[in-house]
């Protein structure tokens, strides 16, 4: 982390008049799918500052939001998380009961929120909830800056999780949190739903780009072992049952990353992309399902063995096709 720090990696996407590098959207997709050659999990405490945990602020927030918060989110001084997901409600952000009752110059919060991201780390966190008590749709859902030391603030224990285990979630429980009315993020009530359809934008290209470079990286495992594994006095990957699985992999790759850099240069140049973002997310996060599984079964079994590492990918990939918008929630 402080090596990522010095390297600036917090502050990505964040605007360089605000302490960040001010990647575009090419550049932020082209990023995630080298960090995550690595590993989807090593991007995640860094990603949410540049994504869900920072560009609400960025693309909604205030002037004094900005400057009050963005300079710390670029040095990974203070590290973001984005509030939305509860027990009873996910991808619909209108069924959500958090609720947020103005008193004076203050905002009471009650309600929680489950698997949050960076949770357990978070110093800040973009916070849906409802502040008309009334309504039962989107519209009274509002966003706001909830900074981690707020009297009634309790974050749970981590989640025991089947994969990403180094990317940290938690439950977070609010009750009767004080709120400053200054940190609803834009100053005003009802914005909240569209600040989350904006930062889910973005956030779903981001994660078909993650999906993107894990796809790669399992390849270049499976491709490594064919070479090397022998089998009737021949290298595997001579095999053409093997050669069928490699070429899939790598057409399908492909297929993604084109679909995500055309998406990300259509927003650099100001166009909406939410169509464009649900479906390179679906696509991708379907696509490394399958790479990843070809993967393990190229390997045969000593893809099933923890010593080598496309079993670990294996299990962090399943996540995709159900994080920040999964099938049957995304809205094409």
């Amino acid at each position: 982390m402080a090596e990522m720090r010095r390297m600036g990696l917090f502050g990505l996407t964040i605007p360089e008049a605000y302490g960040g590098l001010g990647l575009t959207t090419e550049e932020e997709a082209l990023s995630s799918m080298a960090l995550c050659e690595a590993s989807p999990v090593f991007r995640s405490i860094m990603g949410t500052n540049n994504g869900i945990g920072g560009m609400g602020i960025v693309i909604d927030g205030t002037e004094a939001q900005k400057k009050k918060y963005l300079p710390r989110l670029a040095t990974g001084e203070i590290i973001g998380s984005f509030a939305l997901t509860e027990p009873g409600s996910g991808s619909d952000a209108g069924a959500l009961t958090t609720r947020a009752e103005k008193q004076g110059g203050h905002y009471i919060v009650n309600g929680a929120k489950r698997y949050i991201t960076n949770a357990p780390e978070a110093h800040i966190f973009t916070l849906m909830a409802r502040t008309d008590p009334s309504g039962k749709d989107a519209r009274g859902v509002s966003a706001f800056i909830v900074e981690r030391n707020s009297p009634g603030l309790t974050v749970g224990k981590p989640d025991r999780k089947m994969g990403q285990r180094g990317s940290h979630t938690a439950d977070v429980i609010f009750e009767n949190v004080r709120v400053p009315a200054e940190n609803i993020i834009g100053g005003k009530e009802g914005m909240g739903f569209k600040t989350a359809m904006k930062v889910l934008n973005r956030a779903r290209l981001n994660i078909a780009s993650v999906c993107t470079g894990v796809a790669q990286r399992c390849l270049d495992e499976a491709l490594a072992y064919a070479r090397e594994r022998k089998q009737f006095g021949k290298a595997i990957a001579d095999f053409q049952l093997i050669q069928a699985m490699l070429a899939e992999s790598k057409t399908e790759i492909y297929a993604a990353r084109s679909m995500i850099l055309e998406a990300a240069r259509k927003r650099d140049t100001g166009a909406n992309i939410t169509l464009e973002a649900s479906c390179c997310k679906l696509f991708a996060s379907e696509m490394v399902g399958r790479v990843a599984d070809r993967a393990v079964q190229i390997h045969g079994g000593a893809g099933y063995m923890a010593d080598y590492k496309v079993e670990r990918f294996y299990r962090d990939v399943r996540l995709m096709r159900i994080y920040e918008g999964d099938r049957k929630s995304t809205r094409l």
